[in-house]
């Protein structure tokens, strides 16, 4: 759940970017037919298997609309949904919910692709240490929303965003003169209290990076092989994590290397959404 200061400081804005978008002077569709304030409810059903994410977003882009409409739910974020269930009933101005469909719809079903996606990856690593993580690769002005479904769905948060934590990848490296130039001058830049992780691609730079003290290395494209004779050569003297091209296919079979994180970007750049409807709409 959005507490209510990150909705009204971060999200609201985000949403209601997001309905201007969409209606730009008017809904014409909906004057030509509905000129006058009736009102109606509407079903929101689910058309496949899947986690169900982004409820209080749905609601909230019909509230902002008109805070007199109403919503009840009939399931909680996180939970498994089957093709043909109702999920809510909406309530209010019909105009309403015909011009807030749209968005509306659209924040749930790529919310609970998301979401349903994650769930899948992350029972690959039941019984295990790994942390599932995502990555910074995010829709535009979406990413409060993308990685609240990863949550949802069983996963962590890598960085949210730029100012969230260090993370040195080959151009930061290729900037600085090497890994130990650049794991140094991060440490001597940066608070005490970040972490300093580093992206390697070979066993070189994956030892340097353990002599200089990184305190997470992460292991970016390399195969099964080399990622097994990394984790020797670290020793134990930093965290590992495993990155690049990661997908549902390739995890399950990097459990048994023993490394702590495993991220993907894919769990938002390439999940499908999950088809849900709203369906027989009627005035009261």
């Amino acid at each position: 759940m959005f507490d209510p200061v990150t909705m009204k400081l971060q999200v609201d804005p985000l949403i209601e970017s997001a309905l201007r978008e969409d209606i730009t002077e008017e809904d014409v569709s909906t004057n030509c037919v509905m000129p006058e304030a009736k009102a109606g409810e509407v079903e929101l059903i689910a058309k496949e298997k899947g986690i169900i994410c982004g409820l209080q977003i749905f609601e909230r882009v019909f509230t902002l609309l008109d805070p007199e409409t109403e919503v009840r739910f009939e399931v909680k974020d996180g939970e498994e949904v089957h093709e043909g269930e109702r999920m809510a009933v909406v309530r209010g101005d019909i105009r309403v919910l015909l011009s807030g469909e749209r968005t509306a719809l659209n924040y749930l079903q790529r919310m609970s692709g998301i979401a349903t996606c994650t769930h899948q990856a992350a029972k690959l690593l039941e019984g295990t240490d790994i942390w599932l993580l995502d990555t910074r690769k995010t829709t535009p002005n979406n990413r409060i929303f993308e990685k609240y479904a990863v949550r949802v769905g069983g996963g962590h948060n890598h960085r949210f965003n730029l100012s969230d934590g260090v993370l040195l990848k080959d151009n930061h490296i290729g900037a600085a003169g090497g890994v130990r130039q650049a794991v140094q001058m991060a440490r001597d830049y940066a608070p005490f209290v970040r972490k300093i992780e580093i992206e390697t691609e070979t066993l070189d730079e994956v030892r340097e990076a353990a002599d200089a003290g990184a305190d997470i290395i992460m292991l970016d494209n390399m195969d099964h092989a080399a990622m097994a004779e990394a984790i020797k050569i670290i020793g134990g003297r930093a965290k590992v994590e495993v990155s690049g091209n990661v997908t549902c296919e390739k995890i399950a079979a990097l459990t048994d290397l023993g490394v702590n994180y495993i991220s993907s970007g894919a769990l938002t750049h390439s999940a499908p959404i999950l088809d849900i409807s709203m369906k027989h709409l009627h005035a009261l």
